[in-house]
């Protein structure tokens, strides 16, 4: 028995409300994608439990999932860990002191090393298209039609260049229907060919990037099957409409399907 299927079921039915915020909304996709990657023994944080509750609207009747009980094994500890010797005033401060040098070195270093990551991202970025950043072959989930989420990564990406109807907030149940196909559709392409997702730059303002300012914390990207751009197989079969934003912005995304 899974023992977060109730708790995916009562997702999927706040995602429908109209009410939810942008964030609201993104944050539920993003826990229902790990319940559903984990087969829903994902592990949740006391604050993220604290907010699907808020969400939901039952703060005192929340599903746990099982947790494995931590065990110390003192057995292996080194004897000299094992004794700790108390400092006195004198002593403290010279621990502080040693500690505050440590973090010193330590923030020049990473700066150091910041600096010439930077530096040579700018000589690569030379002979790259300046859109492009990384070309992986990630391990991902698929979220919905337009969004996959890959493994590791807190916030999800979404593909750029089309839309897809909506199965979590549609506007009508039609279009529900269809953002169910079109998932299904994303997750069969997937499954049977030769994938590459590219990270691309969002089409934000300048410094939102990796913000809830922009796209909603999550990142962008374009997702080949076999050498072929999903989002024009999806808009072949008419699960999708095209999309296409500017650099600093996106026209009205559009959702036709609720129309007449």
């Amino acid at each position: 028995m899974d023992p977060a299927g109730n708790l995916r079921n009562d997702i999927e039915a706040a995602l429908r409300r109209p009410n939810l915020t942008a964030w609201q909304r993104t944050f539920l996709a993003d826990i229902y994608a790990r319940l559903e990657r984990s087969g829903g023994q994902a592990r949740l944080s006391d604050k993220q439990w604290r907010k699907i509750s808020e969400i939901l609207g039952r703060p005192n009747n929340v599903i746990a999932l099982p947790s494995r009980p931590i065990v110390r094994d003192t057995s292996r500890r080194q004897p000299w860990k094992l004794y700790r010797p108390r400092f006195g005033r004198v002593g403290r401060r010279l621990k502080w002191r040693s500690r505050n040098l440590v973090i010193g070195f330590l923030f020049i270093a990473a700066v150091a090393i910041t600096q010439q990551v930077f530096e040579f991202g700018q000589g690569q970025s030379q002979s790259a298209p300046a859109t492009a950043r990384t070309s992986l072959n990630h391990e991902f989930t698929v979220t919905d039609g337009d969004t996959v989420h890959v493994v590791g990564e807190a916030a999800g990406t979404r593909l750029v260049g089309f839309n897809t109807p909506e199965k979590f907030s549609p506007q009508c149940e039609y279009e529900r229907q269809l953002g169910e196909r079109a998932s299904a559709r994303l997750r069969e392409l997937v499954a049977g060919g030769s994938t590459q997702l590219t990270k691309v730059a969002c089409a934000c303002a300048a410094g939102t990037e990796g913000t809830i300012k922009c796209n909603h914390g999550r990142s962008c990207g374009t997702l080949l099957v076999d050498g072929k751009d999903v989002g024009s197989i999806l808009i072949s079969e008419g699960l999708a409409v095209p999309f296409v934003c500017g650099t600093m912005n996106c026209p009205p995304t559009p959702r036709p399907w609720c129309r007449g």
